[in-house]
């Protein structure tokens, strides 16, 4: 007897959802424009009201749409900040290791090191520079770093405007980071080593030297790594589930 398998049809709200996000990625909607209203959408595909509104809903959550007023809905480019805690939690769930996550910062912390120094404005060497200053400011305090280098490096990967990069690199950058909490109790040598890195870089972002900005970001991510060992953690450890809090 010949064996027919149940169709899997998709819920109305995901046709309509699925429809306008390949307008918005093809082109034909862009940013800033407006969605039509609902009642002229539920009119198209056939549908009511509350299915639009639902489809609608997950281009929200998508970062593809947002409300301006009560009624008014734009297309909209998704910053990376709405895709990064979705991102982070997905490494989280797959269970990432922090040497995982480390072989792939000593790829792009460099590369965000050396193309900040070819493209970053004033205005962002001054924020590298403050937060510099708050960074030394807490060591001396005894307070540890860990969120200002944690701010550090997404600034310094926005200095590269390379949206690639700081799609890829900020996801890994959240989890990893917060590995210096655990070896600065171990290693209180471990501070002054992040400022000597973080202040090499900076000068180098000044001087727009990317050589020298590029060595020093493979010296600090290195330096990650040799603290973890010596702090005894091993590079299988899985990230913690509350990073992603």
């Amino acid at each position: 007897m010949l064996k027919i398998e149940k169709l899997s049809v998709p819920p109305a709200y995901q046709v309509v959802s699925n429809e306008l996000r390949r307008h918005i990625l093809a082109g034909s909607l862009r940013p800033g424009d407006p969605l039509p209203s609902e009642v002229e959408l539920a009119a198209r595909f056939g549908v009511n009201r509350s299915t639009v509104r639902e489809g609608i809903r997950q281009l929200e959550s998508d970062g593809l749409v947002r409300r301006e007023g009560r009624k008014r809905l734009l297309v909209t480019i998704p910053d990376h900040s709405d895709l990064t805690p979705r991102t982070t939690r997905a490494l989280v769930m797959r269970a990432v290791t922090f040497g995982e996550l480390w072989d792939v910062s000593r790829v792009l912390e460099p590369l965000a090191a050396r193309l900040a120094a070819e493209n970053i404005s004033e205005a962002e060497l001054d924020a590298l520079k403050q937060n510099l200053e708050a960074t030394k400011q807490a060591v001396e305090r005894g307070q540890s770093p860990g969120i200002l280098d944690l701010e550090f490096h997404t600034l310094l990967s926005e200095a590269a405007h390379n949206h690639a990069l700081l799609l890829c690199r900020e996801p890994v950058g959240r989890l990893l980071y917060p590995a210096f909490e655990q070896i600065q109790p171990q290693l209180p040598q471990a501070a002054g080593r992040l400022i000597k890195a973080h202040t090499e870089i900076v000068e180098a972002l000044g001087r727009r030297d990317p050589q020298h900005a590029e060595l020093w970001a493979a010296k600090h991510i290195e330096d990650l790594k040799r603290g973890w060992l010596m702090a005894k953690l091993p590079l299988d450890n899985q990230i913690d589930r509350s990073l992603t809090s």
